[in-house]
């Protein structure tokens, strides 16, 4: 099977060789982070049609870790276009986290959108290394659709619990890998490599459950949803939270 898998991977790679060709150059990345945010911003519109109850269910828990003030410091990591902006209680105040600086100018729409927020910052970071934000700093952490991208999601779990304060929560929805054995699974491996490049690094066969799990978490809850886009090669969404 592995054998076939890489035949399959050859045959797509010299399908879309002009793409690999333009990343081995080094000129694809500053493409994809140029025209990426745009594409995101067409996706998360179909996505939150498909899943707004399910999004307002896990972020409706949110005013629950508010402080005396009745604010909610939230740091939204891989922020993107702002799409869950929408979804957050009043009160929250939020910073906003992306390594890719051409979100801005989506976010501001999405901000001038959600009055019912308070803006801190948005800091052009990984999620790897958060050292701007202090320990134990941030209520609330979201991450949704962010660690299937990112080099190390152990390291990105690490600083989410460096930043979160005892008790704050980790609200997360992710795609994760296509059941072990399966069809879906073996076509997951075969377009990975080519789409790392059109997604901006994003990974299909990643295991993430498994991450959240040896995260050192106090408490997590977990649940898996069938992905709200079909005819996108990205498998089931687990979503939930994990307490510190």
């Amino acid at each position: 099977m592995n054998a076939f898998i890489r035949l399959l991977q050859l045959l797509v790679l010299l399908l879309t060789l002009p793409l690999h060709v333009l990343a081995l150059l080094g000129y694809w990345q500053p493409l994809c982070k140029t025209y990426f945010p745009y594409l995101m911003a067409v996706l998360t519109v179909q996505t939150n049609r498909k899943v707004e109850n399910k999004k307002r269910e896990l972020f409706s828990q949110i005013k629950k870790f508010a402080g005396p003030s009745g604010k909610v410091a939230l740091l939204e990591l891989g922020c993107g276009t702002g799409a869950n902006f929408g979804f957050y209680p009043f009160g929250c105040r939020i910073t906003c986290l992306d390594p890719n600086p051409h979100f801005e100018k989506f976010l501001r729409k999405s901000m001038a959108e959600n009055k019912h927020l308070e803006y801190e910052q948005f800091v052009v970071a990984s999620g790897e290394d958060m050292r701007q934000l202090a320990d134990g700093s941030m209520d609330v952490v979201v991450c949704t659709l962010v660690l299937c991208s990112v080099d190390s999601p152990k390291k990105v779990l690490q600083e989410v619990h460096r930043v979160l304060r005892p008790g704050g929560v980790l609200f997360f929805w992710e795609h994760v890998a296509e059941p072990l054995g399966s069809w879906a699974l073996m076509w997951q491996q075969v377009l990975e490599p080519t789409w790392k490049h059109i997604g901006d690094g994003c990974c299909l066969t990643r295991e993430t459950w498994k991450d959240l799990e040896s995260a050192q978490f106090s408490e997590l809850q977990m649940e898996q949803q069938p992905p709200p886009i079909k005819w996108l090669p990205v498998g089931p969404h687990i979503m939930g939270k994990a307490v510190k």
